[in-house]
């Protein structure tokens, strides 16, 4: 890809990095691509921002069978997340679709595939999906797995690799900012000091926002967290990871109980298939069992 189309895409690509979804739909809605190559990619962030904003209907009804092979996987995607009764046939359809080099040689149904594997905790296959995917997406995808399995030795050799092949891109910020926080300490405040660039350059958004909020709370600045975590709660209400931020926050400033349990009713109620509610029910259901147990016994 030249330089010409990365500039041409970049402010719709920039904007879905950061989490500023409305605003990659916008700007993908704006401009006009000079040749069917950049349409099709500016589609596929286009349909992406739309995922990540829940509007899974828009994906549903405007890819089908006759649409390019790039954008199709994007379709199971937005199946995958609304709809919970097909994901375990949807899992087995992708397993077996590894089999076709075709599927290994598009980007989209690699990051499709990878997404969807992380979000069943499966990381070992999204890193084989990703194995052979260059792309500096792909990579960031790799590092993020390798911090979901404590692998922060691993995860440092693959930023290595994406500052190698483009250090300024913001992918590449972002991800030296997870590993910073993974690493925790003094790296926190490096952290921080990164999304912060990244505000000023793009503006805020909540994923940026989110990650300050949480370098803030590692160091004991709850209040600067608190700020951080209001303005995020501003612009999207509903964001599980700022509910949850909140969930956590409230607790270390010593707020009555029933504001951690109002953020915490609504993260159930609105976000049940979110990590830490089916961590937090796993764990709840375990401890039932063993009480159970237990008291039969007694």
């Amino acid at each position: 890809m030249t330089t010409q189309e990365v500039d041409f895409l970049f402010d719709v690509k920039n904007s879905y990095y950061i989490g500023n979804y409305q605003q990659a739909i916008t700007e993908a809605q704006k401009i006009k691509p000079p040749t069917a190559e950049l349409q099709l990619e500016r589609d596929i962030y286009l349909y992406r921002s739309y995922i990540s904003q829940r509007k899974f209907r828009v994906v549903l009804d405007e890819i089908n069978g006759a649409s390019p092979a790039e954008l199709r996987p994007l379709k199971t995607l937005a199946d995958y997340f609304s709809n919970k009764n097909k994901r375990d046939a949807i899992v087995s359809a992708i397993d077996d679709q590894l089999n076709d080099t075709n599927n290994l040689n598009n980007h989209s149904f690699v990051i499709v595939a990878a997404t969807i594997y992380c979000h069943e905790k499966n990381y070992e296959s999204a890193l084989r999906v990703l194995y052979n995917d260059d792309h500096i997406e792909s990579l960031a995808l790799n590092l993020q797995c390798y911090l979901r399995m404590d692998r922060v030795d691993l995860a440092k050799k693959e930023l290595k690799i994406m500052q190698e092949k483009d250090e300024d891109n913001t992918l590449t910020q972002l991800a030296q900012a997870w590993l910073n926080i993974a690493m925790g300490g003094d790296k926190l405040q490096d952290a921080y000091y990164i999304f912060q660039e990244l505000i000023d350059k793009y503006g805020s958004s909540v994923v940026l926002l989110n990650g300050q909020a949480v370098t803030f709370i590692g160091q004991g600045k709850y209040e600067e967290a608190e700020s951080a975590l209001q303005e995020a709660m501003d612009k999207d209400s509903n964001n599980p990871d700022t509910i949850l931020n909140m969930m956590v926050l409230s607790q270390h400033l010593g707020k009555p109980l029933e504001v951690t349990n109002r953020y915490k009713s609504q993260l159930f109620d609105s976000h049940a298939d979110h990590h830490f509610v089916t961590e937090y029910n796993s764990k709840e259901n375990e401890f039932e069992r063993l009480a159970r147990q237990y008291s039969t016994t007694a």
